[in-house]
């Protein structure tokens, strides 16, 4: 990609896959061309084998301020239908690409987070943040609501209560609150946010990938099944996991270890 792409995606040797939002003069706001970018670069990762976990993160000095201005003035002409369909045909493909998704995406926040763009950190499996960075479900403020899946998102990590009275005030959330309450698993200095995310991506990496995926799997499928249900698939899981390589040397390296 050319460096004016509003997504930029780049994978290292350790199978980590970077992809940054690229709009930095906008603070990453985006518009119908970032959004289809953003959705072809994380279905262009799910389908690389090299990549074994994803890092989300923004160019400049902010995450994402939700959607451009200028592309929503030009709602004003559409009818609801159309306003529909534009959420449905590319922003909600992000949302859904995620929810398919077997790799972990981890949110590097380094920066402002606004609206859909809190949203969007929000659809990730784990969100680091940066001390100076800010989140704000600001949709209110504008007289709108969440037209993503925030309502979705937010209420399962923090609670209804909380996730209601982010929705109604649209007040903005610090990096401390944000890990206090559960919005992100992690505050850190700015200068550690990389490095940090970049660890923990690597941890992940290091893992069975085979196990990694079923317990992706096997937590947001849980969410919608019984318990007999879920006890059901994740005993599949287990069995197909004990013929794999890396369950079968790692109970050698056990037994090997007490040998000593």
């Amino acid at each position: 990609m050319s460096a004016q792409a509003p997504i930029l995606f780049s994978t290292d040797a350790d199978g980590i896959g970077t992809l940054t939002l690229n709009r930095p003069d906008q603070l990453n706001a985006f518009d119908m061309d970032m959004v289809d970018a953003w959705r072809a670069a994380l279905e262009s990762a799910e389908a690389d084998e090299r990549v074994k976990v994803i890092v989300v993160t923004g160019a400049g000095r902010a995450f994402c301020a939700g959607g451009d201005f200028a592309e929503m003035a030009k709602f004003s002409g559409m009818d609801s239908m159309a306003r529909k369909d534009f959420l449905y045909r590319h922003v909600h493909r992000i949302a859904l690409t995620l929810e398919r998704m077997e790799k972990p995406v981890i949110a590097a926040i380094n920066g402002a987070a606004r609206g859909a763009g809190c949203d969007m950190a929000l659809m990730c499996d784990i969100r680091i943040m940066a001390s100076s960075a800010t989140l704000a479900e600001s949709y209110i403020n504008i007289g709108l609501m969440a037209g993503d899946a925030g309502a979705w998102f937010l209420p399962r990590l923090i609670g209804t209560a909380r996730a209601l009275e982010l929705f109604w005030t649209g007040r903005v959330v610090g990096a401390e609150e944000a890990e206090r309450i559960g919005m992100v698993n992690r505050a850190v200095p700015d200068v550690q946010l990389l490095p940090a995310t970049y660890e923990l991506a690597r941890t992940i990496a290091s893992k069975s990938q085979q196990a990694v995926r079923f317990f992706r799997r096997a937590v947001y499928q849980s969410q919608t099944m019984a318990l007999a249900t879920h006890l059901d698939m994740v005993s599949s899981h287990m069995a197909v996991l004990e013929d794999t390589p890396e369950h079968r040397a790692g109970i050698a390296a056990f037994f090997d270890r007490n040998k000593k």
